[in-house]
């Protein structure tokens, strides 16, 4: 079952018996890792938590696209034969690096008028909308195989890593779109510092 931010803010809330739960930064439903959440009089300083930088790692698979940028909708204009340079993928990693801007993904929880911009994707709309300002200070390339890229990303709060993604596979010529992506940083709160501090907690989760 995939939960999104929201039920997690939720399930906290209603299990701990919180009167007050806000997240620093929505995930999307298929992605793992940080989220931080506040309390009660903490909730005040959310705002903190959202502006500060993320880390991310994941997955780019190449050679296909998809409506959504990520694993939501099914596979489209997939090449069954391909070949990419290292040389191709190391000039497409160095142009994201440094201030641009960046166009938020039609499958997104963005308003337009009120409405989220997925509600109207989903019906075959398309609206323009503007480009925010977002900085990549690091992007590193940890693997490559045939059809996937292993990558890790940081990246100023509201960057969209789906549609680096989907930017990523485009700039190579042969279509991408996310495959996997975990959360691991938060300004200076890393998750592999509290993986090991969680390791034998369990949260049962209720039905909400």
């Amino acid at each position: 079952m995939d939960f999104t931010s929201a039920d997690i803010v939720r399930i906290f809330k209603k299990d701990l018996n919180l009167k007050k739960v806000g997240h620093s930064g929505t995930l999307d439903p298929k992605a793992t890792g940080l989220l931080i959440l506040c309390s009660d009089k903490m909730t005040k300083k959310i705002n903190e938590f959202i502006d500060y930088d993320k880390e991310y790692e994941g997955i780019i698979r190449i050679g296909a696209t998809t409506k959504c940028f990520d694993t939501e909708s099914d596979e489209e204009n997939i090449l069954e034969n391909f070949e990419v340079t290292d040389d191709q993928i190391e000039n497409v990693r160095k142009s994201f690096l440094g201030e641009s801007d960046q166009l938020p993904p039609m499958y997104s929880a963005v308003k337009h008028k009120g409405k989220p911009l997925y509600k109207m994707a989903r019906k075959g709309r398309e609206i323009e909308r503007a480009a925010r300002k977002i900085i990549i200070s690091e992007f590193d390339i940890k693997r490559v195989s045939l059809t996937e890229i292993f990558f890790r990303i940081s990246s100023t709060k509201g960057t969209y890593i789906r549609s680096i993604a989907n930017d990523f596979g485009e700039r190579l010529g042969v279509g991408g779109y996310l495959k996997e992506l975990r959360r691991t940083r938060i300004g200076e709160f890393k998750l592999a510092e509290f993986d090991e501090k969680i390791r034998d907690i369990r949260y049962k989760i209720l039905d909400f």
